[in-house]
């Protein structure tokens, strides 16, 4: 893998591989049997359909409108050191993004698709909102590299918290506690917070896509490192596809890189269509949503829109001054510790580079984003000791990512000395 230009391929330049730049060829490529072991990396922008938001839009994003909850910074709800001292915020937004609120989109059914037809061979996710494994993708072709909301374990003693119990918890409100006898501590779903290292199962499986046939790329801004740097290891002459709404990273930089941009749902169909795999798609959303529109192509009234985010954010700030009716006292004490100045990811740090706008892609990335959530960038230390600065996850992704240094596509394919430490979905 070597270093990768930022600049366009020039129109002028022929495909190496494929027989045309265009979401035709790429469905060609496929149905000549050349792509068997297609890799996908994904992002916020595939939950937006099922009325997730994403983390970083400017306006709708989760991060802007956290502000509204008087919290230190709003990635502060991600952060595992706030969290120690105060993890109801977190909490309280959990009740919000727990998984069974919302259901996968026809792109999530895509990624199904090409599991059950044998092509998939990884997919990688910036999202916490696992609803990958509700479109029925099999967990063990799922990379989380933001962790998700799929089990949850103490902070302190690491011991697994069982999921009915963590279910009641979210729903009533409650913050759980370490099971074990002795411990007490904190739990929290595996998602990861600012200042966690990144699930080893992803640092087991970064050089998956150096093994690729063809990589897609979808709802991503690919701006939290080490994520973003997976493209990267794509071998020159192996198809890139991006379905997305801008172009990101250093995609179309290569002879065989296909941009498709555009809401992901809308790409889905085209390539699907360009397969012959339209009908097939919409039989298996239908199977799943038989409330949704028969017969015909699915338009996007049959799926979830997202709900006003004012109204969410609203929703949260009620429930947060609900639990905070505690006594004069405790009040008092609270108010005191947020207006203490906590430590920020540092802003003149230096995007981490390979060797990584939902919880994206929810969390951040879902250092936990990317909920959304996508994600690596250099993090300023906390005063305790941690894991090794390779590890560490200084970015909130999943559909779920947290605060975020843009990653550099020119440098894509270096290595920075501190490249996985996170210091940006979440997806969802």
């Amino acid at each position: 893998m070597g270093q990768e230009s930022s600049t366009p391929v020039d129109e002028s330049t022929p495909p190496q591989t494929l027989n045309a730049r265009s979401i035709e060829a790429v469905a060609s490529y496929i149905k000549q049997g050349r792509a068997k072991k297609i890799v996908l990396m994904t992002g916020a922008g595939l939950s937006t359909a099922a009325g997730i938001p994403d983390f970083r839009s400017p306006d709708t994003g989760i991060y802007a409108n956290l502000a509204k909850l008087n919290l230190p910074y709003p990635e502060a709800v991600f952060d595992i050191s706030y969290f120690r001292s105060n993890p109801l915020p977190f909490y309280t937004l959990a009740h919000e993004l727990y998984p069974g609120q919302y259901k996968p989109t026809l792109s999530h059914y895509f990624l199904r698709l090409l599991s059950d037809k044998g092509l998939l061979l990884k997919l990688f996710t910036q999202n916490i909102d696992c609803l990958e494994r509700a479109a029925g993708v099999p967990s063990d072709r799922i990379i989380e590299a933001h962790g998700s909301f799929a089990c949850q374990r103490c902070i302190d003693c690491r011991t697994e918290y069982p999921d009915d119990l963590m279910k009641r918890a979210i729903h009533n409100g409650d913050v759980p506690r370490c099971v074990g006898a002795e411990c007490n501590g904190l739990v929290k779903p595996d998602i990861v917070f600012f200042g966690e290292a990144l699930p080893e199962k992803f640092h087991q499986n970064r050089d998956l896509p150096s093994h690729a046939d063809l990589a897609i790329i979808m709802g991503t801004s690919l701006s939290v490192q080490p994520f973003a740097s997976l493209p990267g290891y794509c071998r020159d002459g192996v198809p890139r596809l991006l379905l997305n709404s801008e172009r990101v990273g250093g995609l179309g930089s290569r002879a065989d890189d296909v941009l498709l941009l555009g809401d992901c749902d809308d790409g889905v169909r085209k390539l699907a269509s360009a397969l012959g795999w339209l009908a097939e798609l919409e039989a298996i959303f239908k199977a799943d949503n038989p409330d949704h529109a028969t017969g015909g192509e699915l338009d996007k009234a049959d799926t979830p829109q997202p709900r006003s985010l004012d109204a969410e954010i609203a929703q949260i700030t009620k429930d947060v001054d609900e639990s905070l009716r505690i006594s004069d006292q405790h009040a008092a004490s609270l108010r005191e510790h947020l207006s203490l100045p906590v430590r920020r990811p540092s802003q003149s740090a230096q995007p981490m580079l390979p060797d990584n706008k939902n919880i994206e892609e929810i969390v951040p990335a879902l250092r936990v984003g990317d909920l959304k959530i996508q994600d690596s960038r250099q993090f300023q230390k906390y005063g305790t000791a941690g894991p090794q600065a390779e590890d560490v996850n200084t970015d909130v992704r999943a559909t779920v990512d947290g605060p975020e240094e843009k990653a550099s596509s020119a440098t894509v394919g270096s290595r920075h000395p501190n490249q996985d430490l996170n210091t940006d979905e979440p997806s969802s």
